[in-house]
C-alpha cells in the first residue's frame, strides 16, 4: 500500500449544482451494475488567475469480455448466469468550463493490492488536500481539508481510479473474484476502464499518462503493455515507490533462502533510517553523500559475503558485521546471531529499541506492541495517516462532489483472495515463481520507443526500497538507446513521498514538467 514552492491555488466550490447522469439509480449497489456519474464545478486560483474546472465522480462498469459478443438467449430458454463484471469508482477533474480533448489526461491509482486511491487523490494531486502531521501522529478530528497548491490540474486533466473491490466499487457475476482479483486480471480491468473512459469522454487523441503508486507501479507495468497491445499508445508512465520484481522485497526473504539480493538492496534504506534517527556512531552531515557509500558496500562487499554462505571466512564475516553495525546502528552481536541478514520487521523492531519505526516511512515511530518480539507488529505510519484521509474524503465526496450517499467507501478492500502469479509477455501462461513485471514495462517501451518512464522514491521506505527500484530500472531488458527514456528522482521521505509538503512540492514540479515535456506541445 504505498508513493516538489509553487504558486498559490485556492478552491472555490460552487457553481452549478451536481446532477446524476443516471438519476434513477439507487444509492445502494444494484444487482445489475450500471454506469453512474455526478457532476459538479469549481474554480482554482493559479498565479492570481482564476481557472474553472469540472468534476465528475461516479462508477463505471467493466467486463471481462465485451457483452455485445454474447449471443442472445433463444426464446424459451433460461438465461445463463451473468458474466463477471466490476463497477469501478472514480473521480475525474477537467480544467475549463468544458473539457478540452487536446489536454493531457493522467490516470492515477494507488496500489495495495486492495487499496483505494484516496491517498494520491487527497494527499498529492487533487484540488483539495488532507492535512496530516508529517512524521508524527496528529490530533484526532476535526481534521483540516485545505486548498492544494500542488495539484497537477494545471498540467493535465486527472482521473483518480479505485481498483475493483475498493472505493464505492463492487463485483458481480459468476467467479467474480477470480475474474478481477489478480495481477493480470486487475490490469485487464484497468485497461478496459481506460479505453471505455477515452470513448465516453472523447479523449482518444489526448496525450495519455499513467501514475501508479506502490503496487500501482506493478499494475502500470502490465497495464502499459496491455494498452500498447490494444493500440493505446501512452506518452508517459510515472512510478512512485516502485515494485516490479517481488523477489527483491525484504519483508520475508528468509522464506526464500539462497536469494540474498533483497538484503543488499534494502541496506541503504536501513542506513538512511539510522541516519535520520541519529543512531550512527559517526553520523555524516549529508544523507545524499552518505548513501552512495552504503550502496557501493551493499553490492560490492555485503552481497558477495552473503552469497558466500558457509564458505565466508571468520575474518571477512567480522569485517562485514562491523560495517553493518556502522551503517545501521544495530548491535554487532545481534547481526551475528541474525547471520548478517535482517528482514524489514526485524530492523523496524531493533533500530530504536522499544520503539517501532514505520515500514512504509521510517520517520514515523510508535510504541512497540511487544518490546521483546522478533519483528514489528504494526506500522506507525498507517496508524498516523488513515484517520484524516478516510474522514476527509468521505466528507468531501458527498458534500462537494455529491456522490456516494448511502454507500460505504472501502479505502482498503479487504480482498478475499489475490492471484500473485503473472503471465509475462509472450509466455501464454502464468509463471509459478514470484511475480516480475519488468518484462512487461520493457515490452511496452520496445513497442513504443517514444514512451518515457519517470520513477520517484523515498529514502525512508522499507516496503519498496529506493535502491531496489533503481536496480530494477537499471536491469530492464531494453536497448541502450532507450535508457535515455528513464529518469529517477529521490526524496528524504518514505513510501508516500507527498506526506512531507516540501517533497510534495518537488514531486509535483517534476511530474508536471514530465507531463508538459511529453505531451507533444
Amino acid at each position: 500500500m504505498i508513493r516538489a514552492s509553487l504558486i498559490a491555488i485556492s478552491l472555490l466550490v460552487g457553481a452549478p449544482a451536481a446532477y446524476a447522469e443516471n438519476p434513477a439509480a439507487a444509492t445502494a449497489a444494484p444487482a445489475v451494475p450500471m454506469d453512474e456519474a455526478a457532476k459538479s464545478a469549481g474554480q482554482i486560483m493559479v498565479g492570481g488567475r482564476a481557472l474553472a474546472y469540472q468534476a465528475e465522480a461516479g462508477l463505471m462498469v467493466v467486463h471481462v469480455k465485451d457483452p455485445n459478443d454474447a449471443d442472445p438467449v433463444p426464446a424459451g430458454e433460461k438465461a445463463p448466469p451473468p458474466p463477471p463484471s466490476a463497477s469501478m469508482s472514480y473521480v475525474a477533474y477537467f480544467l475549463g468550463k468544458e473539457a478540452d480533448p487536446r489536454r493531457p489526461v493522467t490516470f492515477i491509482y494507488n496500489g495495495g493490492p486492495g487499496s483505494a486511491t484516496i491517498w494520491l487523490h487527497m494527499g498529492a494531486f487533487g484540488p483539495k488536500r488532507a492535512v496530516a502531521a508529517d512524521a508524527a501522529h496528529g490530533a484526532a478530528a476535526p481534521y483540516r481539508l485545505v486548498d492544494n497548491v500542488h495539484t497537477l490540474l494545471a498540467d493535465s486533466d486527472l482521473v483518480f481510479i479505485d481498483a475493483p473491490y475498493t472505493g464505492f466499487g463492487f463485483l458481480r457475476g459468476t467467479d467474480k473474484e477470480k475474474a478481477f482479483l489478480g495481477i493480470d486480471e486487475d490490469a485487464r480491468a484497468f485497461t478496459n476502464f481506460i479505453m471505455k473512459f477515452l470513448s465516453t469522454h472523447g479523449r482518444w487523441n489526448s496525450p495519455k499518462f499513467l501514475f501508479g503508486e506502490s503496487y500501482g507501479t506493478t499494475r502500470s507495468a502490465v497495464l502499459s503493455r496491455m494498452l500498447t497491445e490494444r493500440a493505446v499508445e501512452l506518452n508517459g508512465v510515472i512510478l512512485l515507490s516502485q515494485v516490479l520484481a517481488f523477489d527483491n522485497g525484504a519483508d520475508g526473504p528468509e522464506t526464500n533462502p539462497g536469494v540474498d539480493q533483497p538484503y543488499a538492496l534494502v541496506l541503504p534504506s536501513y542506513a538512511a533510517t539510522a541516519w535520520y534517527h541519529h543512531k550512527l556512531a559517526h553520523r555524516p552531515d549529508s544523507l545524499e553523500t552518505f548513501l552512495p557509500e552504503v550502496e557501493k558496500f551493499a553490492m560490492e562487499e555485503y552481497l558477495p559475503a552473503l552469497e558466500a554462505g558457509r564458505s565466508l571466512s571468520a575474518q571477512r564475516r567480522s569485517a562485514v558485521i562491523a560495517r553493518l553495525h556502522e551503517y545501521t546502528g544495530i548491535p554487532a552481536d545481534y547481526l551475528d546471531r541474525a547471520d548478517l541478514r535482517l528482514n524489514v520487521g526485524m530492523f523496524d523492531q531493533q533500530v530504536l529499541g522499544d520503539t517501532t519505526t514505520g515500514r512504509l516511512d521510517t520517520r514515523y515511530t510508535g510504541p512497540a506492541m511487544d518490546p521483546v518480539g522478533r519483528e514489528a507488529s504494526y506500522d506507525p505510519m498507517i496508524a498516523s495517516i488513515a484517520g484524516p484521509y478516510v474522514a476527509l474524503f468521505n466528507d468531501y465526496v458527498r458534500k462537494d462532489l455529491h456522490f456516494g450517499e448511502g454507500r460505504t467507501y472501502k479505502y482498503m478492500g479487504g480482498l478475499p483472495s489475490w492471484d500473485m502469479q503473472h503471465a509475462p509477455p509472450g509466455s501464454g501462461q502464468k509463471m509459478t515463481h514470484a511475480a516480475n513485471v519488468m518484462p512487461d514495462l520493457a515490452a511496452a517501451m520496445k513497442q513504443n520507443p517514444n514512451l518515457k518512464v519517470q520513477m520517484h522514491g523515498g529514502y525512508y521506505d522499507l516496503a519498496t526500497p529506493y535502491f531496489a527500484a533503481k536496480y530494477e530500472l537499471d536491469h530492464l531488458q531494453i536497448p541502450a538507446a532507450l535508457a535515455a527514456n528513464l529518469s529517477m528522482h529521490f526524496y528524504p521521505t518514505g513510501h508516500m513521498v507527498y506526506l512531507n509538503e516540501a517533497s510534495l512540492a518537488a514531486l509535483s514540479q517534476s511530474t508536471g514538467a514530465f507531463i508538459r515535456a511529453n505531451s507533444g506541445h
